[in-house]
């Protein structure tokens, strides 16, 4: 009887800590996620939309888990146990799948590893801007003025590039960078400073919320009702009325004035009525577009957005230069990670023969060749 007592205490002190953990992991992460999101939204004005979901799932995860490990320490509910054990496997599939984007990112950084000991070099922030052949070589110009000679290219631009989309007023261009964003990188700029936002989405609300913390904000949407979430919509319209934002609807920009930096900014609604609204900034969020930008200028067969190659080495019509990824199209194309990976590895078969004319081509494997592995840093 002494030993069934034990047991038992035993039996319910697992329990007990078993659920305690429980509940301080999922805290922990729902904290420190929706500190993440939060950055994340504000910062790159990405869409919180699957991140909360993932969230969510991933949160019901760790407490299935936290159910199922303390249902079985229990001998009449250990069946039960198991079961909600491959519920959780389920519902974690669904938060990978919901999770992508945050996904990919560690899969870049996973791959940037690897790439060390070929000592690649990367240039970010920039973007080719022009291409020349001269010579059977290609010589690239980015938009930051470097230069490259090479006798290979491989496009691998996934979708195009996603840029926003900018005011239609031509006066904005010249001031764009400068006074003008449609992004932010550093709030701390806009301290004790004028700032007129445009927008009726979730990132012309959090930041006219935000930054109404330290500057003055005037918030201008075309339509009368945001589209963004409604918590923010609330917060938004309490600001309002405390005065602390100057919000107007069913106005869109006309016109800017200014030397150096924007002075002014002018606006208009549908009856044509304008108003002058002093200011140091000018923030537009109206979304993304997706673009080619200046590939479409480098006499590449264009179909449909992407770059038609043959399958043998995913090359297109411009000898040595080449297509991989989600920009490429061909008969029985699949927008995969692992496809991406095949037209890769073709791709650079078929640029060696371009690189190195004079050489025969030599496959090798990882696990068998001792070049690589040296290369690799692999001891055996």
């Amino acid at each position: 009887m002494i030993k069934s007592i034990f047991t038992d205490f035993r039996t319910a002190l697992i329990v007990v800590i078993i659920s305690i953990s429980t509940i301080v992991i999922a805290y922990s992460f729902k904290y420190l996620s929706e500190r993440y999101i939060k950055k994340r939204t504000l910062t790159n004005h990405i869409d919180p939309t699957s991140y909360v979901f993932a969230r969510k799932v991933i949160t019901a995860v760790i407490y299935l888990i936290g159910i199922s490990f303390a249902l079985v320490q229990i001998p009449e509910m250990k069946i039960v146990g198991h079961s909600l054990l491959a519920g959780a496997g389920i519902l974690s599939l669904i938060a990978g799948l919901a999770s992508q984007q945050a996904l990919s990112n560690i899969m870049s950084g996973f791959l940037i590893v690897m790439f060390k000991p070929f000592k690649i070099n990367f240039h970010l922030s920039d973007r080719v801007q022009e291409i020349k052949n001269e010579n059977q070589k290609w010589i690239v110009k980015t938009l930051k003025g470097k230069e490259f000679l090479t006798p290979n290219i491989v496009i691998a631009g996934g979708v195009g590039s996603f840029e926003p989309r900018k005011f239609p007023t031509k006066n904005c261009e010249k001031f764009e960078g400068k006074s003008v964003l449609y992004s932010i990188k550093d709030k701390s700029i806009f301290k004790d400073k004028s700032v007129v936002i445009f927008g009726g989405g979730d990132s012309a609300l959090d930041w006219a919320i935000e930054l109404s913390k330290n500057s003055k904000v005037t918030l201008v949407h075309r339509r009368d009702e945001f589209r963004g979430a409604q918590s923010s919509v609330e917060k938004l319209k309490e600001l309002q009325k405390d005065k602390k934002i100057d919000v107007f609807t069913k106005y869109s920009i006309k016109d800017v004035k200014g030397n150096e930096s924007i002075e002014s900014v002018e606006i208009k609604n549908e009856d044509g009525e304008s108003k002058t609204i002093s200011t140091n900034y000018v923030l537009g969020f109206f979304g993304l577009i997706m673009q080619l930008g200046p590939i479409l200028e480098w006499g590449l067969n264009i179909d449909k957005k992407t770059i038609p190659v043959n399958t043998e080495n995913f090359e297109t019509n411009k000898k040595g230069i080449f297509a991989i990824g989600d920009i490429c199209s061909y008969p029985g194309k699949l927008k995969l990670i692992l496809s991406g990976f095949h037209e890769g590895a073709l791709a650079a078969r078929g640029c060696f023969k371009y690189a190195r004319p004079n050489e025969k081509y030599r496959f090798e494997f990882t696990t068998a060749s001792k070049n690589v592995k040296d290369r690799l840093g692999i001891k055996e």
